[in-house]
């Protein structure tokens, strides 16, 4: 069964593409699963969130995820678990990686689909963000950051 919204639409967030591959309200509430597809260096800040369990799946790449004090190295069909209420964010050490988070609640897409800009043609640069603002508008989705962007 496919789910067709707005929001499947792809964004930028943070300088990567995002897409929404299964809203909220497709499930009740229950899970969201969101696409993201980064480059070389991506990370974002080290963050808590308060609501969410939160379920990666790296598709291509690689990427070490940081959950707690720990690093977590993982490759194409790799997963990890980033429980509510424990810091963690990921870094992206391959060219690129494509990942899917599953968010259970979900409503934290509504935050990333928010803070997007449309991708208008397939090749053209990242858009540009403002963190202070992003970051002030989590809140409202009880995700705190905890820190600054983990780095290689």
């Amino acid at each position: 069964m496919s789910f067709v919204t707005d929001s499947s639409q792809p964004f930028w967030f943070l300088g990567g593409q995002s897409r929404v591959l299964i809203p909220g309200q497709a499930t009740a509430g229950s899970l969201s699963v969101v696409e993201f597809t980064d480059g070389a260096g991506h990370a974002p800040p080290l963050h808590i969130h308060e609501d969410e369990e939160e379920v990666w799946i790296v598709l291509d790449g690689e990427v070490s995820f940081f959950v707690g004090d720990r690093r977590i190295e993982l490759g194409p069909g790799d997963a990890a678990h980033g429980p509510r209420g424990v810091p963690h964010s990921y870094l992206v050490r391959s060219p690129t990686a494509r990942l899917a988070a599953v968010f259970a609640p979900a409503r934290i897409e509504q935050w990333f689909v928010a803070n997007g800009t449309p991708v208008g043609a397939p090749d053209e640069a990242p858009a540009g963000f403002d963190l202070d603002a992003i970051v002030a508008s989590a809140q409202a989705f009880h995700l705190r950051v905890a820190g600054p962007p983990p780095a290689a």
